[in-house]
C-alpha cells in the first residue's frame, strides 16, 4: 500500500483556536495507508514546507495530505514544492479544514471530529490518485487588448514597450475613452487631457501597436496561447488610408446631431472626428445621421474632400487575427439616472445634469469653452447642488455598491465651482463621505475649507419653483427637512459595465457577478486573472475604480500577459476531462453545457456493427487548452464516457466510502 503522509496545519489561530489540531494528527496516524503524519503553524511557510520535504525523503512517502485552508488558496503553492521531490506534483490532497470547519462551526470538538473526517476521506481519495503529466501548448507572440480607455492604453504600451505586439481594440472612433471627457484629475487638479493625450499619440505612434477603432469582437475561438478572433471593422465610409483629417468635410456637412461626446450638450456634424484630439485623427460618418446614407440625397463631403476620401459604399469587414492573451478593459458606462430617479426630473429639466456632462461644462475643449454655464439659459449659476451616490448605494432604485470615485469627483467638482464662480454657494448632499486614496482626505478638508458645505442626507425629490430648481431633502445630522434653491444640479451617477460587455464575456467564456462585472480569478491572490487561461482584465471592466487604481491594474494586467508572451510554450492542467471513445454515443451533450467551448463532435473511422463496413461515427473530443477541469461535462454525458482525471468517479467514490464505511 501506498505510503501517505499527513500535515496538519494551524494556520496560526485561523484552524487551530477552532479546533484541535493535535488530536487531528494523532487520528490521522491510525488511518489505513498513512506512514507519516505531523502539525505546524503555518504549513504554506518556507520551513513548513521544507518539514514535508524532510518526511518526504526520511519516510519514503508515496504520497500527500495537507490539512490546511481551501486548495484555491495554496494548492498550486504545495504543487510547486512536490516538483522538489521525488512525488509527483498531483499525488497530492488538501483536506479543507478552514473554510470548511473552523470558519464556519463553533462547537469545537464536533470541528474536531468534522477535521478527522476530512482527512479521512483525503487519504481515502490520495490512495486512489493517479500520476498526471502537464501537456504544453505553443505560445503566439501577440496580445489582443479590448478597450481603447486609459486602462487599455496603458496595457498596449506596456506590452509594446516590452517588445510584444499588442493589437488596441476600440468600439468608438478614437481611443481617450471617459479620460478625455474630463476637465482635471483629482486630487492634484492635473489636466486630464495633459495625461491622457501623450499616451494617446504613442499609441497611435508605437510601431508594435496596431489600433483598430470602430472595431469589436464578433468571434472567440481557442485556448491560453492560441486564441483566434475574429473583428468586426465597422464602416466608417471615410478611407482612412488616404484622409489627412483636414477638417473641410466637417466645416461643410450641412447636418447637426447631438454630441455624445459632449453629453447632448452640443451639436455635432454627421461626418465629425469624436474630438479634436482624437487619435486616430480622423473623421468618420455617422450612417445614422448622414443623408446621403440615409435617402440619397446630400454628397457635400464627398466634393469638398480634396483627395477623394469619402466611401459611401463601405461595409462592415471580418478580419481574423492570432493572440496568445487577450486583456479586457471595456470600462464603464455612467448610469442611466433618468430611468431610475423620476422624483429627480427624469431628464425633464436641463439644468439637472450628470458629472460628466459638468465635465464638458467645465473643460476648456468643451462646448462652452470651459465657462460653466445653465444649459437651460447659458447664464453663471450662482447656487450649485451636487447630489452623491445617485444610483449607488441604493438597491431599491439603483446598485448596492458604491462606485468608489464619487465622493472625490463631488468635491472636485465643488472645488471648481467656487474656484470659477467666486462668490457661487455649493452644497454637497451626501451619505457618507470615501476618500481612501493617496491625498484624498486633505482635497476633500481643503474643499469644505473652500467653502462648500456638506450636507448629509439624500434628496427626496427635485421640482421646479420659479427659475430655480429646489432640491428637497433631509439633513440627519440636524434631523430635519431641507431646501435648496439651486440654479443648477450635478448628480454624482454610478458606474455601470459598458454597454456590450455581457456580450464578450459570453464570447470569451468569462464570468460575471450579479451587478455585470467582469469576476477575477480570486480577489485577493489572482485580482487581474480570470477563469479563462490567458485572458486578463484591467480597470472599470471587474468594478467602480478611479484613474490611479485603473492604470495600476492595467500595469498588471500587462505584466501577466508579458510574462505569458515572453513563453515559447506553456504548461496546462492535467486535471481536465478524458473521453472514452468506446463508450461515447456521440449525443453531443456534453458540448452545449460545456462553458468554456473545449468540447466537440468529431468523425473517427469505425466499422458498422451489423455488416462490418468502414464508417465514420461522432465522438466527443477534449481541447485540452481550453478545458478547466470543472467536471459539467461528467455529469451531462449519458453513457458515462467521461472521466474528469484527478477526480475518477472511483476516487470520488472512495472519498464517500471512507465517510460512511
Amino acid at each position: 500500500m501506498s505510503k501517505v503522509g499527513v500535515f496538519v496545519c494551524h494556520c496560526g489561530t485561523n484552524i487551530a483556536s477552532a479546533l484541535d489540531v493535535f488530536k487531528v494528527a494523532e487520528a490521522a496516524r491510525a488511518l489505513p495507508g498513512v506512514a507519516h503524519a505531523a502539525e505546524y503553524k503555518y504549513m504554506c511557510s518556507e520551513p513548513g514546507q521544507q518539514l514535508i520535504l524532510d518526511a518526504i525523503n526520511e519516510h519514503g512517502l508515496k504520497r500527500v495530505v495537507i490539512a490546511s485552508c481551501s486548495p484555491r488558496m495554496h494548492e498550486t503553492t504545495f504543487r510547486k514544492m512536490l516538483k522538489k521531490s521525488k512525488i509527483n506534483e498531483y499525488l497530492l490532497e488538501i483536506a479543507n479544514i478552514r473554510e470548511q470547519d473552523a470558519w464556519v462551526h463553533a462547537d469545537f470538538e464536533k470541528a474536531t471530529e468534522k477535521a478527522i473526517d476530512l482527512v479521512r476521506m483525503a487519504v481515502a481519495k490520495a490512495l486512489k490518485d493517479e500520476p498526471l503529466k502537464a501537456q504544453t501548448i505553443p505560445i503566439t507572440k501577440r496580445a489582443l487588448v479590448i478597450g481603447g480607455g486609459i486602462a487599455g492604453i496603458q496595457a498596449a504600451l506596456d506590452i509594446a514597450d516590452a517588445g510584444h505586439e499588442a493589437v488596441l481594440l476600440e468600439r468608438e472612433p478614437s481611443i481617450g475613452g471617459h479620460m478625455a471627457m474630463l476637465d482635471k484629475t483629482f486630487p492634484t487638479l492635473d489636466c486630464s487631457a495633459c495625461i491622457s493625450t501623450p499616451k494617446m499619440v504613442d499609441v497611435g505612434a508605437h510601431p508594435n501597436i496596431t489600433l483598430l477603432t470602430s472595431a469589436e469582437v464578433d468571434a472567440v475561438k481557442g485556448y491560453i496561447g492560441n486564441f483566434t478572433v475574429t473583428i468586426r471593422k465597422k464602416a466608417n465610409y471615410v478611407n482612412h488610408d488616404i484622409c489627412t483629417g483636414c477638417g473641410a468635410c466637417e466645416q461643410k456637412c450641412p447636418v447637426k446631431t447631438d454630441s455624445a461626446f459632449n453629453r447632448g450638450l452640443s451639436k455635432r456634424t454627421a461626418i465629425y472626428k469624436l474630438f479634436p484630439q482624437a487619435v486616430p485623427s480622423k473623421p468618420v460618418i455617422d450612417a445614422e445621421s448622414c443623408l446621403k446614407l440615409k435617402n440619397g440625397k446630400c454628397g457635400v463631403c464627398e466634393k469638398v474632400c480634396p483627395l477623394g476620401c469619402i466611401d459611401y459604399g463601405d461595409e462592415d469587414r471580418l478580419v481574423e487575427m492570432d493572440f496568445g492573451a487577450i486583456i479586457v478593459a471595456t470600462g464603464y458606462r455612467p448610469a442611466k439616472w433618468q430611468r431610475m430617479y423620476d422624483e429627480y426630473g427624469a431628464g425633464r429639466y436641463a439644468d439637472v445634469i450628470d458629472g460628466l456632462q459638468f465635465e464638458r461644462l467645465v473643460n476648456a475643449s468643451g462646448p462652452t469653452e470651459g465657462h460653466i454655464a445653465r444649459p437651460s439659459d447659458g447664464k453663471a449659476p450662482k447656487t450649485v447642488a451636487i447630489i452623491k451616490c445617485v444610483g449607488s448605494r441604493d438597491p431599491k432604485k439603483g446598485h448596492a455598491y458604491c462606485s468608489r470615485a464619487c465622493c472625490m469627483a463631488a468635491a472636485k467638482h465643488a472645488h471648481q465651482l467656487i474656484d470659477k464662480l467666486p462668490g457661487s454657494r455649493v452644497f454637497v448632499f451626501y451619505i457618507d463621505v470615501r476618500t481612501p486614496g493617496k491625498g484624498y482626505e486633505e482635497f476633500y478638508d481643503q474643499t469644505r475649507k473652500d467653502g462648500a458645505v456638506y450636507v448629509r442626507g439624500r434628496v427626496s425629490r427635485i421640482y421646479k419653483e420659479g427659475d430655480t430648481l429646489v432640491c428637497q431633502g433631509e439633513d440627519t445630522l440636524l434631523g430635519k427637512q431641507v431646501r435648496v434653491h439651486a440654479d443648477l444640479v450635478i448628480l454624482e451617477t454610478a458606474m455601470e459595465p459598458s454597454p456590450g460587455s455581457g456580450a464578450l464575456l459570453g464570447l470569451l467564456g468569462c464570468a460575471k457577478d450579479a451587478d455585470g462585472w467582469v469576476t477575477e480569478a480570486h480577489p485577493k491572490l489572482r485580482p487581474v486573472e480570470t477563469q479563462v487561461g490567458g485572458v486578463f482584465l484591467a480597470g472599470a471592466c471587474q468594478g467602480p475604480k478611479d484613474i490611479p487604481d485603473t492604470v495600476a491594474q492595467a500595469s498588471a494586467s500587462a505584466a501577466k500577459a508579458i510574462g505569458l508572451l515572453n513563453k515559447d510554450e506553456m504548461e496546462t492542467s492535467p486535471m481536465i476531462a478524458k473521453i472514452e471513445e468506446d463508450k461515447c454515443s456521440g449525443c453531443g451533450a456534453c458540448g452545449p453545457i460545456c462553458p468554456y467551448k473545449a468540447i466537440a463532435l468529431e468523425k473517427i473511422p469505425a466499422r458498422d456493427p451489423g455488416t462490418g463496413k468502414k464508417i465514420e461515427r461522432l465522438v466527443a473530443r477534449v481541447n485540452a487548452g481550453l478545458c478547466q477541469g470543472c467536471g459539467a461535462c461528467t455529469v451531462a454525458c449519458r453513457t458515462g464516457a467521461i472521466d474528469l482525471l484527478g477526480f475518477r468517479n472511483n476516487q470520488i467514490l472512495e472519498e464517500v466510502d471512507a465517510l460512511w464505511l
